[in-house]
């Protein structure tokens, strides 16, 4: 009893440990409008997105946006009403249908549009939307959403957009919603004379309108999700280079401000070939292609804006000049650089339908910081940044959210998220089967929206193990499966302590001197014969390559 009581009272500590920052804060209650805002109603399913073209105007001075966004579609069944979003502080001025308006009505930050007859079942058809307003202002961007405005050294306007989490509605309409991404997009952009956008896609024309503004068109080839939807506006100095990558000759296009020139051209070449090198190895070849690689100077951390990715790591090696790990190899690189990238595999390639699944965009990528390391400098190097990951771990709740109403689980999905994985890793003890599986997983699920349980499930089937348990616990709970190991008559007895019943992961063990074993014990104690002759000071449990508790009598 005592020794159940100690257990319980560690697994209610790691589960009390204060939370981190987070891009949504929990919420106590959920409204309809987070409903609206989170769920994937009929108003949203009976169309699927084809094309968008966003075309919006910039005035940094007012921070004022208007614009127009055109929506192409394909309607999954017969319907007369369908719902986009657009965050209430802007206007729709106008819902344009086949040359004429339309009624809308509001509702929080959802409208809804009514058609003047049905719209069949397989039609292609059109709409679009005329807005404007003041947009969101950014506070701590990215951590949380709207537009940041600021000025570069010489003071002139320097804005960018981060909207994860909050949502892409926040400075323009669309679907707001994980599950349909757009098959392609043209972004235009217009700004005053002097600055230049820099969006997601290839630049496809330029053009000086008569009011002094310039217009830059963006066009996107590949599907797109709505968060990742970029306007990087400044006055950017440009350079190129070429990658020979596993497709080929891929474009690396560097947008930054005249006085990061120098200190860009460096940084970048030490980090962006070696860094495409580390991802295509693990994950794949490079998932955009034809839309190219480009990095933007950005008034904020950084965001994985597809092919262009927001960079604020301010040109030195780290998190901000910071080891997360505190191991040391997490300063011989650019953190922003690395995990920002290897989001074009985890939260763009492959995008979960529902913000409570974050877990895949972040697990994954986290998991490819170490990955990187493990490229560099070996594969002990990388075990070690992973295991000083741990250190950013709080233990302080389900890492998968509520599903529905735009709400993440813990922070945890990042560090826990990524030792997770390595533990399932070490199970599976054949790293070029792990490779594979996980550049399968970008093949698979190639510019794919998928659940998270899409991708337990591909991982069990093509490991050839039912990791499902070990799955739930580490995502739906928040405190670590705890191997209780207990001495008794000479026997060496152990069991796993877990919320998931029959817990039943495979872990390594040894008696100090010889070599590792893999046991497999259960929720009931069990002799442990290859610990036999094992004492309380000569036991060694593998907690170095797995995230477990321990708990020895």
């Amino acid at each position: 009893m005592k020794n159940n009581l100690l257990l319980l009272l560690l697994l209610l500590l790691g589960a009390l440990r204060p939370a981190t920052a987070q891009l949504l804060q929990p919420k106590p209650a959920f409204t309809r409008a987070d409903s609206l805002r989170g769920g994937n109603g009929p108003l949203r399913t009976c169309y699927d997105l084809n094309y968008y073209h966003l075309d919006v105007r910039l005035d940094p001075a007012k921070r004022f946006l208007s614009g127009t966004n055109l929506f192409r579609f394909t309607a999954t069944r017969d319907f007369t009403r369908l719902q986009f979003d657009l965050f209430a502080n802007l206007t729709v001025e106008k819902v344009l249908y086949q040359g004429r308006e339309v009624p809308f009505a509001r509702e929080a930050n959802a409208v809804f549009v009514t058609f003047p007859k049905p719209i069949g079942q397989g039609r292609r058809d059109e709409f679009t939307v005329q807005y404007s307003g003041t947009p969101i202002v950014a506070k701590k961007a990215p951590w949380d959403g709207g537009l940041v405005f600021t000025r570069d050294a010489a003071g002139k306007p320097w804005v960018a957009s981060a909207c994860q989490g909050v949502g892409a509605s926040i400075w323009w309409p669309c679907k707001d919603q994980q599950a349909d991404e757009v098959d392609s997009m043209l972004i235009s952009v217009s700004v005053p004379a002097g600055l230049k956008d820099v969006s997601n896609g290839r630049l496809r024309k330029t053009t000086r309108l008569k009011d002094g503004y310039t217009r830059f068109d963006w066009a996107v080839r590949n599907p797109i999700n709505n968060y990742d939807v970029a306007l990087n506006v400044g006055d950017f100095q440009h350079f190129s280079d070429t990658y020979q990558g596993e497709k080929g000759p891929l474009t690396l296009d560097y947008w930054v401000l005249p006085e990061n020139v120098a200190k860009a051209k460096k940084q970048f070449s030490d980090n962006v070939k070696p860094m495409l090198k580390s991802m295509e190895h693990w994950f794949g070849p490079y998932p955009w292609y034809p839309d190219g690689y480009k990095l933007v100077d950005a008034p904020h951390l950084g965001m994985e804006h597809q092919s262009a990715v927001a960079y604020g790591n301010k040109y030195q090696n780290g998190y901000l000049g910071r080891d997360r790990s505190n191991t040391g190899w997490g300063l011989k690189w650019d953190f922003i650089v690395i995990h920002e990238s290897g989001h074009e595999w985890f939260g763009n390639n492959i995008t979960t339908k529902d913000i409570a699944d974050m877990w895949v965009h972040e697990s994954f990528t986290t998991y490819s910081e170490a990955l990187f390391v493990e490229s560099q400098f070996g594969k002990p190097a990388g075990q070690e940044y992973l295991h000083g990951q741990r250190r950013n771990i709080q233990n302080d709740g389900p890492i998968v959210g509520p599903y529905g109403v735009n709400q993440e689980g813990s922070g945890d999905m990042y560090d826990k998220g990524s030792a997770m994985l390595n533990t399932i890793r070490t199970v599976l003890n054949n790293d070029e089967k792990w490779r594979q599986i996980l550049r399968g997983l970008s093949s698979t699920f190639y510019h794919q929206t998928v659940t998270g349980q899409q991708v337990m499930d591909y991982l069990n089937r093509e490991s050839g193990q039912d990791f499902t348990k070990v799955f739930d616990q580490y995502l739906r709970h928040a405190s670590l499966p705890t191997l209780e190991i207990r001495f008794e008559n000479g026997k060496t007895l152990a069991r796993w302590v877990s919320e998931v019943p029959k817990f039943d992961m495979p872990v390594r063990v040894r008696v100090k001197g010889s070599e590792y074993q893999l046991i497999k014990p259960t929720a009931r104690f069990t002799e442990i014969k290859e610990l036999a002759g094992a004492t309380k000071e000569t036991l060694e449990v593998d907690t170095f390559n797995f995230y477990i508790g321990v708990l020895v009598d």
